[in-house]
């Protein structure tokens, strides 16, 4: 017997379809949503634009599933990091990051990760599993009850970065449903320009993502050249630079695209000499881009060093006069490890070859 069906993990097209279903117009979805998403409201009773009889139905045999916030932990620059438990052996970590006029939610997509980045903690976790809908969206709808959001009626989160746990082209069905909620007029109303999905290069999902919803795209890619990026961030092996540069020229290929951001995480004699700058710029010639240099944040157990001021700017500099826009990304939250690359939460870890073999990739 299945189960009841959980409204957090349905975006529109999918409730349409519901209510149809059971005979109802389509608007009930429309109202359905507006509830969740906008009003904060997750008691079926309390919705009162739906009449005494879809009510009790949908008490009957629906369900509001949320995942649960364990812990808050908050940095001395207002970062907070909420550690999220999404079943009974698994958490995973949600981070927001204030700032003047903008708060952006990182939010996470796997239970940790398979793809092995050596510098990345997450990645030194293993895998567990994907999140399903209702475990992604979920992170965005606690995030704006826990901030007030719902509460004032005002947009305290301007930004959402899947940029946390995991590979979110990895997760793609789920992933896509819940860009679908947050872009959503009856969900979180946010443009497209303000959600930002990051990807180590999975091409195929880099090249479905431009036509199913495009979204702002971002890149870790870490190295200038092959040898490099396969050792340090091993999905290259799959997907070589080649391939994977010119995904990202079709992703911005017409004219009002904006720039494809381009993450580079600033290793100390590894990846950061003016060599690997003056390399850098040729891969990125004639693809509209921006790139954030980012001085690795240490964890445990790691042999990595981030580079030191001076050579983080020196190789920046490169990257301005061949004129491309480039900023050393602030590191925020480091001291309650919410910084980019810190992320591990709690789960029970499967292995990586499991994981590899079941990927969600088209």
């Amino acid at each position: 017997m299945m189960g009841k069906l959980n409204l957090f993990d349905c975006d529109r097209k999918a409730l349409e379809s519901y209510f149809a279903d059971i005979g109802e117009k389509s608007f009930r979805a429309h109202q359905l949503l507006k509830w969740i998403y906008q009003h904060g409201v997750i008691n079926i009773e309390s919705m009162s634009n739906l009449s005494n009889d879809l009510r009790a139905y949908l008490k009957e045999n629906t369900s509001v599933k949320l995942p649960e916030i364990i812990t808050e932990k908050k940095s001395k620059d207002g970062t907070k990091k909420w550690l999220v438990k999404v079943d009974e052996q698994n958490s995973i970590e949600t981070v927001f990051i204030p700032e003047n006029g903008r708060g952006t939610l990182c939010i996470s997509t796997q239970v940790g990760c398979a793809l092995d980045c050596k510098f990345c903690s997450t990645a030194k976790q293993g895998f567990s599993r994907n999140l399903t809908t209702s475990e992604i969206i979920g992170q965005v709808w606690l995030a704006n009850k826990v901030l007030g959001n719902f509460k004032d009626n005002k947009r305290i989160i301007t930004n959402i970065v899947f940029m946390g746990m995991g590979e979110p082209l990895l997760n793609y069905n789920n992933v896509i449903k819940s860009i679908n909620l947050m872009l959503d007029d009856y969900g979180f109303g946010l443009s497209k320009r303000r959600i930002t999905v990051s990807t180590s290069g999975i091409v195929p999902g880099i090249d479905r993502l431009k036509k199913d919803n495009k979204v702002s795209l971002a890149i870790s890619l870490h190295a200038s050249n092959d040898e490099l990026r396969n050792n340090i961030v091993p999905i290259n092996r799959s997907y070589p630079m080649s391939d994977l540069l010119s995904a990202c020229k079709r992703y911005a290929e017409e004219k009002e695209d904006g720039p494809i951001t381009i993450e580079y995480v600033m290793l100390r004699d590894i990846n950061d000499s003016l060599q690997d700058a003056h390399n850098l710029v040729k891969c990125l010639h004639n693809i509209p881009s921006k790139v954030n240099l980012i001085p690795f944040n240490k964890f445990p157990e790691t042999h990595f060093e981030s580079s030191n001021y001076e050579t983080i700017n020196a190789f920046r500099d490169v990257l301005i006069k061949s004129g491309i826009f480039t900023i050393t990304r602030k590191t925020r939250g480091d001291d309650i490890d919410a910084a980019c690359g810190q992320l591990v939460g709690k789960f029970l870890a499967k292995s990586i070859k499991h994981q590899k073999n079941t990927l969600e990739l088209i």
